[in-house]
């Protein structure tokens, strides 16, 4: 049965415990969403204050419509002009009077918070998270939805983030002295692989890694030891780092790699031993300084890329994550596509 490629961090989560932990999260982040999003568009009660009308609004009646009548034609003359003048006098008072007061520019924030979460009453909180939750219950696949969204984001900040940091290391990454390196060693592109020799994966995709090397004369791969899964991974590389002082790393790492069971030092020595290293030079090599200082650097470099699981490949700028089945395919694709476009440190 063939393996799988190394699904991505947030997939590999999905199968933990924990993600149970994150679905309440989730599903409370969400009714936090829709509970503001509904209190943004719920209107402002109408006070009773503001439903009645101005007593400004309307203009106040003349003091005096019309005069009392007079015994006399004198003081009905004299009333008739009083009360013209009266009559005359009292709308141009209501036209000077002080228009219905509007709320000011600055009160509207004041206005804009009472339209919060915070008017809902209890009842009608228990109402809309009653509602949410129904929701989400009837369509628990936005769950997945958010999850892919998530995902999706994270990559691609992820993507953008590594073309920076290996623009910034190419060197040590492309062209250390000190690589143990496959293929051509003047070749025109380069793959780098960050690898452990107890992981499946690389033990998986192995053969697409030998295949590009034996079908294109012009790469050159480089190998970077990240034994991160157990103490025989670091014993196991330290075997290699010293055949490599042999000139016997590529015959080393396709052996130990190819080899069933855990890799260790006792495995990777009779593994030398086969091979025909001189068993007391390599002996010796596998506890130099270099050596050991080799394994550190790869583990700061990977560190500094954010390469948290092996295998992963780099190309240019570019990056490929575990062994899927079209592994081969990828590699061959990035190698062709940077050798017409060019690439200036790989």
């Amino acid at each position: 049965m063939s393996l799988s490629p190394r699904p991505n961090l947030l997939r590999a989560a999905a199968h933990l415990k924990t993600l149970w932990f994150a679905i309440p999260a989730i599903a409370a982040l969400v009714m936090l969403g829709l509970l503001g999003h509904w209190a943004v568009h719920t209107p402002a009660p109408i006070t009773a204050a503001e439903a009645e009308p101005s007593s400004t609004a309307t203009a106040a009646p003349p003091a005096s419509g019309t005069a009392e009548p007079s015994s006399t034609s004198t003081s009905t003359s004299t009333s008739t002009s009083t009360s013209t003048s009266t009559a005359t006098a009292a709308p141009a008072a209501t036209a000077t009077a002080e228009p219905a007061e509007t709320p000011e520019p600055a009160k509207a924030p004041e206005i804009a918070k009472t339209t919060g979460a915070a008017s809902f009453s209890p009842e009608q909180k228990k109402e809309i998270e009653q509602i949410i939750k129904s929701y989400l219950v009837a369509n628990p696949e936005i769950f997945v939805e958010i999850q892919n969204a998530l995902e999706d984001k994270m990559e691609k900040e992820q993507a953008e983030k590594l073309k920076v940091a290996i623009a910034e290391n190419a060197s040590e990454i492309y062209r250390a002295r000190e690589a143990s390196v496959a293929g051509n060693p003047d070749g025109e592109i380069t793959v780098v692989e960050f690898f452990d020799y107890n992981c499946g994966y690389c033990k998986h995709g192995l053969h697409d890694v030998v295949k590009l090397v034996e079908t294109d004369p012009k790469v050159r791969v480089v190998f970077k030891e990240l034994p991160i899964l157990s103490k025989g991974s670091e014993e196991a590389s330290h075997v290699a780092l010293a055949a490599q002082k042999q000139g016997k790393y590529w015959e080393m790492h396709k052996a130990m790699l190819g080899a069933k069971g855990q890799m260790n030092e006792a495995a990777a020595l009779q593994i030398a031993e086969k091979l025909g290293l001189d068993m007391d030079k390599l002996k010796k090599d596998m506890v130099s300084p270099e050596v050991k200082a080799e394994i550190e650097k790869a583990a700061a470099l990977a560190k500094k890329l954010g390469v948290n699981g092996t295998p992963h490949f780099l190309i240019g700028d570019r990056a490929v994550a575990g062994a899927p089945d079209d592994l081969y395919d990828q590699l061959e694709r990035n190698v062709t596509e940077l050798r017409k476009q060019g690439c200036s440190y790989c």
